[in-house]
């Protein structure tokens, strides 16, 4: 026999679960997602896909990750268009070319579509905010690191893509860090997106300009690998590589010691972050899109949410891939 009280919160609570079974999800059939990024084979994009289906699963909400497979701005542009006519309910966009990406994302916030960036940010446009790294207390990390490698003197060569402002911080970063040291940047490489841009040259300056190089600097993902086999190729070991990213070859090449160390970041986390916080915008409306919350003390958006990064060398590497293995599915 129930006592009298515990019969009324019995009720009760059956009362809600009927209540709540009857209203069904709190998504609608027009509700539908997007991110948008380039190079979306890359291992560091796979990663990112996977926070952002975890994301789509835990609020049961329709979400795409689409892209080109190769580094090209421009398809990206034409693509993040395409899903605006669309009206989707919201867009993350790892922006490859923020001057490029300009005014197609203030054209979606015009049409009522909230734009979030995230990883590479395009801040003269009207995105709501970033979700990503501090790119440039990851260039200083790294620069801080790479100091203490080389003794506090040497030479360093740095690949890049300059049009990407991540990257543009984080070089800035190395810069700072660096200030004050005899390590100098001498040469910055632009890779285009192409990785044999950074085999190419590494190889070029390990044939005929060995001795005037003892550092490499690699600030996207793709050319850490690259640098690492030419000096593997030559059996060179006394260079000091500095690289970005978590993708299984540059782990391999920490683990081997080609690599110094490589700086981490948390794609996984940036995507899930993002799709939530779209979802809490699309039902939470703030009104008008193009409003520069920046000035307002009381604003109901953020202006940067930091995500995070590590430094991960040989120290620090098993628990790394052990904790990427958990969370992706994936040893690497």
């Amino acid at each position: 026999m129930f006592h009298p009280q515990e019969r009324l919160w019995l009720v009760v609570a059956v009362v809600l679960l009927l209540v709540a079974g009857g209203c069904g999800s709190r998504h609608d059939s027009s509700e539908n997602y997007y991110m948008v990024a380039t190079n979306i084979k890359l291992p560091y994009w796979e990663t990112a896909r996977a926070g952002f289906s975890s994301a789509s699963s835990q609020l049961q909400v329709r979400a795409a990750f689409v892209g080109p497979d190769t580094y090209d701005p421009k398809a990206e542009k034409q693509l993040f268009e395409e899903i605006v006519q669309k009206k989707p309910a919201g867009i993350l966009i790892a922006v490859a070319d923020a001057a490029l990406m300009k005014d197609s994302i203030d054209q979606a916030i015009a049409a009522g579509v909230p734009v979030i960036t995230v990883d590479s940010d395009s801040p003269g446009s009207k995105r709501l905010f970033f979700i990503g790294t501090n790119n440039h207390q990851a260039g200083v990390m790294g620069g801080k690191h790479l100091d203490q490698e080389l003794k506090g003197k040497g030479n360093v060569v740095v690949f890049t893509m300059p049009e990407q402002n991540n990257l543009a911080e984080r070089l800035q970063g190395y810069r700072d860090a660096l200030e004050n040291s005899q390590v100098k940047i001498v040469r910055v490489v632009d890779i285009k997106g192409d990785p044999r841009v950074a085999f190419d040259t590494t190889t070029e300056i390990m044939g005929k300009e060995r001795d005037k190089v003892d550092a490499f600097v690699c600030l996207e993902a793709q050319s850490g690998q690259e640098v690492a086999t030419v000096l593997n190729n030559y059996n060179i070991h006394n260079k000091v590589v500095i690289a970005m990213d978590t993708d299984a070859a540059t782990l391999d090449w920490v683990q081997k010691g080609v690599i110094a160390a490589t700086i981490g970041q948390k794609p996984y986390t940036m995507s899930m972050v993002g799709l939530h916080m779209l979802d809490d915008l699309y039902h939470n409306k703030i009104g008008n899109l193009s409003t520069d919350w920046t000035r307002d003390s009381f604003a109901p958006l953020p202006v940067f949410v930091d995500t995070g990064s590590v430094l991960i060398d040989k120290n620090n590497l098993d628990a790394f891939e052990q904790a990427n293995k958990t969370m992706t599915g994936t040893s690497k």
